[in-house]
C-alpha cells in the first residue's frame, strides 16, 4: 500500500532511473482498457470523461486501445489547458487518429448520452478537496447514468489516502489503480484492480531526484517555519560543529545554534557570522552542562549531537544523560554514537555512523551493499532508531523500510563531509519524518559532492559541499 505522496515520489524516481512517464502512461492506459473489456462487448459505447492532468492522459491512451468499441472522449477544458506535455501529446494523438474526442468548456455542455461504460479519469491521487466545476457537474452526470463506471486510479472527488470526499464524488463500480494499492480505496466495496505498469522496484529502494519532492517552502512562510537546529559539539575540535551548523542553514533551516565549550566558542563563531554560538563552561562537555542543554533543546526543532565532541569519559557520560532525559528529535553523530545502544530514551534518533562507528555501536556490516542493507535494517529494528550508515552506497533504515543512496564519489573521503551530512540531516528532520530526512540528506550530500567534482575535479573540501547543497536540494530553483 502506498500513499499519494509516496506514489508521486516513486513516479519521479522511475523517470530518474530511465523509465519515462510517457511509458508509464502507456501502460496505465492499457491496463484501464483491459478492465473496460470486462464490462463491455464489442460495439458497446464507452465514454471517457477526462481531466487536464496525467489522470486524463491515462484515459487518452485507453481510448486508443478500445478500437472495437464506440468510443467518445470528453476533455473537461481546452487543449491549451492540459497541464503536462505527455498528456497533451496523447490528446493530439487522438485527433490525428480521428477518434471522437471533444472538449467541454462549459459544465452545461456535458453530454454523455447513454454509454454502456464510463471511464472516470477527471482527477487522480494527487488532488484533494471538493470537486469544482466542471468536474462537479460531470460527477453528477456520471452518477446519474446507468452505465458501469470504471475509475482511473481513484474515483474523482475521493481522497486516495483517506477514502473521504469533501463533497460530491464519482460512484465507481470498479477502480483501476497503479503500482500499489492506495489506503483510501479500502473504504470502497467495489472491485479494485492494482495494475503493474512497469515501475521498477529500484524506484522505491534507491533515493533519487523524486525524493526531493518531499521538500516544499510556503511562499508565505515566516522565520522559524522551516526549523531551528541546535548543534552540540566541539571541544577537542572546532571545524566539525561549525561545518554541521553551517550545513543546517544551507539545507534550509532558519536558525542554527551551536552549544560548545567556552574554550572554543570564539573560534567556532569565527567560521561564520550566521551561527548563534552559546558557550558552556570548561573545555569539554560534561554532566553539569546537561540541564542547560536540555533547556536549550526545548527551544529548537532538532538537536545534532556529537560533531567534534571527542570521547572523553565525562563527555560520553553527559551524552548518555542528555539522551536519557530528552524526548525530542536528535541526529547523533561521531563519538556520541557509541552511547546510543546502552541508553533508554524517548527521543526520536537518527544515527549517522560510518561502518567503523557502526561496529562500535555493536552492529555488523558487509562489503556487498545488498547484504549490508539487510544487516542495517535488522540492527535498526533492534535499536528502535533510524540508521544512516555511510558508505559508497549509503543505507538508511528504520527497521521497517530501507532505502539506499548512490550519490557521492571518492573525493568525499576527505574529512568533514560526514559533519556536513549530520547538519543536513538535522535541518531536514525539522520538516520530514526521520527516515525521509536521512534519505534525502544522504542524497543531497552526495549530490553536492558530485556537483563539486563535476565543476572542479577531485580535491574537494567539506566547505565546498556547503556551497553546492542548495543546488543539490533544489535543483530547479
Amino acid at each position: 500500500m502506498i500513499s499519494s505522496e509516496e506514489m508521486a515520489v516513486v513516479d519521479a524516481n522511475a523517470e530518474a532511473l530511465g523509465v519515462p512517464r510517457k511509458q508509464l502512461m502507456e501502460s496505465s492506459g492499457n491496463a484501464v482498457a483491459r478492465v473496460v473489456r470486462e464490462y463491455a462487448d464489442p460495439g458497446d459505447s464507452v465514454a471517457l470523461v477526462c481531466g487536464r492532468g496525467n489522470n486524463g492522459g491515462d484515459a487518452f491512451v485507453t481510448a486508443r486501445f478500445l478500437k472495437e468499441f464506440d468510443v467518445s472522449v470528453h476533455l473537461l477544458g481546452r487543449r491549451e489547458t492540459i497541464t503536462t506535455d505527455i498528456a497533451r501529446e496523447n490528446w493530439d494523438a487522438l485527433q490525428e487518429a480521428e477518434i471522437d474526442a471533444r472538449t467541454v468548456t462549459d459544465s452545461a455542455d456535458i453530454e454523455l448520452e447513454e454509454p454502456d461504460v464510463i471511464v472516470d479519469a477527471m482527477l487522480g491521487t494527487g488532488v484533494t478537496g471538493a470537486l469544482r466545476e466542471p468536474e462537479a457537474t460531470a460527477a453528477e452526470a456520471i452518477n446519474a447514468s446507468d452505465a458501469t463506471v470504471v475509475a482511473v486510479d481513484v474515483p474523482s472527488g475521493v481522497d486516495a489516502d483517506t477514502g473521504e470526499a469533501a463533497g460530491i464524488a464519482v460512484e465507481a463500480d470498479h477502480i483501476v489503480t497503479f503500482h500499489d494499492d492506495k489506503p483510501g480505496l479500502a473504504e470502497f466495496d467495489v472491485e479494485v484492480t492494482v495494475a503493474d505498469i512497469g515501475i521498477p522496484e529500484a524506484a522505491e529502494l534507491f533515493v533519487e531526484r523524486g525524493d526531493l519532492q518531499r521538500l516544499s517552502r510556503d511562499p508565505m512562510g515566516h522565520k522559524g517555519d522551516f526549523g531551528s537546529v541546535l548543534v552540540v559539539g566541539g571541544g577537542p575540535y572546532t571545524g566539525a560543529p561549525a561545518l554541521s551548523a553551517q550545513a543546517t542553514l544551507r539545507a534550509g533551516a532558519d536558525l542554527s545554534y551551536v552549544a560548545c565549550p567556552e574554550t572554543v566558542a570564539r573560534e567556532i563563531q569565527g567560521y561564520s557570522e550566521n551561527l548563534i554560538v552559546e558557550s558552556l563552561p570548561g573545555d569539554h562537555l560534561a554532566s553539569p552542562h546537561v540541564p542547560d542543554l536540555l533547556s536549550r533543546a526545548e527551544e529548537v526543532d532538532c538537536v545534532v549531537f556529537g560533531p567534534g565532541l571527542g570521547d572523553h569519559d565525562a563527555t560520553l557520560e553527559a551524552v548518555a544523560e542528555f539522551l536519557d532525559a530528552y524526548a525530542g528529535t536528535a541526529v547523533v553523530d561521531a563519538d556520541a554514537l557509541q552511547v546510543v545502544p546502552d541508553v533508554e530514551t524517548d527521543a526520536t534518533l537518527v544515527c549517522t555512523p560510518h561502518q567503523g562507528e557502526l561496529r562500535k555501536m555493536g552492529g555488523e556490516t558487509a562489503d556487498d551493499w545488498r547484504e549490508r542493507a539487510d544487516i542495517v535494517a535488522e540492527f535498526a529494528e533492534e535499536l528502535g532508531h533510524t540508521l544512516l550508515v555511510k558508505s559508497a552506497y549509503d543505507v538508511v533504515s528504520d527497521g521497517e523500510t530501507t532505502r539506499v543512496n548512490r550519490t557521492g564519489n571518492p573525493g568525499m573521503t576527505v574529512g568533514g563531509t560526514g559533519d556536513v551530512l549530520a547538519g543536513v540531516t538535522g535541518a531536514l528532520a525539522c520538516v520530514l519524518d526521520p527516515r525521509n530526512a536521512a534519505a534525502v540528506a544522504a542524497y543531497a550530500n552526495g549530490r553536492a559532492g558530485d556537483i563539486v567534482v563535476a565543476e572542479r575535479g577531485y580535491g574537494l573540501t567539506a566547505t565546498d559541499l556547503l556551497e553546492a547543497l542548495p543546488k543539490a536540494l533544489w535543483p530547479d530553483e
